[in-house]
């Protein structure tokens, strides 16, 4: 049964997406409409804070593709503790997540221009990703910049069964609703022990 998420209250949130707003007139950071930004990227977002609750304070999570910083900065915001490489390789979008680090106070945010397969290995302790690529090209990173045993965390849309699976990896399905925009699901995959 699919879990239904609830927004955390930190002001920050909304002034990240007035933030957005402004950049986007000039930037063309993303073609959502306002109306629909708060549902489809903050509230989403939130999907994968269960997931990353264990983590100890101060481990590092990378968030591949990030583009204009989701989930990277609503991670940064609601786990103050943790550190967070908002990884991307478009410029602009990169200078916006350094902004909005800047302007909402978060510290724990750390731009990290560049292409996935050519930075130097991050030993992230979590990795996410939403609808970047498809899972083995996910793996393909995380082969290079997860601790040993670090799970991933891939954000994916109802037709995410029709995805290859990637070799050595289990891959398991966490289904959870957004209010108008539907079922999603949170794919966690971790090596697999038997080979």
């Amino acid at each position: 049964m699919a879990d239904t998420i609830s927004t955390p209250s930190d002001p920050r949130l909304n002034q990240f997406l007035e933030l957005l707003d402004r950049w986007n007139q000039t930037h063309a950071l993303t073609a959502l409409p306002p109306e629909a930004r708060h549902e489809e990227l903050v509230l989403d977002a939130t999907a994968l804070l269960p997931h990353l609750a264990g983590l100890p304070p101060g481990a590092l999570v990378a968030d591949f593709g990030t583009g204009m910083g989701i989930p990277a900065i609503v991670i940064a915001v609601c786990r103050p503790d943790l550190q967070v490489a908002a990884v991307d390789k478009v410029g602009k979008k990169m200078a916006f997540v350094r902004q909005a680090a800047l302007e909402l106070g978060l510290g724990n945010l750390k731009p990290t221009p560049g292409l996935a397969e050519k930075l130097p290995p991050l030993g992230a302790q979590a990795g996410v990703a939403k609808a970047v690529g498809p899972l083995p090209l996910l793996m393909g990173w995380w082969e290079r910049h997860g601790a040993p045993g670090a799970p991933f965390f891939a954000m994916k849309g109802p037709e995410w069964d029709a995805e290859p699976k990637p070799k050595g990896w289990t891959c398991t399905a966490h289904p959870y609703c957004l209010p108008t925009r539907g079922g999603r699901f949170v794919i966690e995959l971790r090596p697999d022990v038997n080979g």
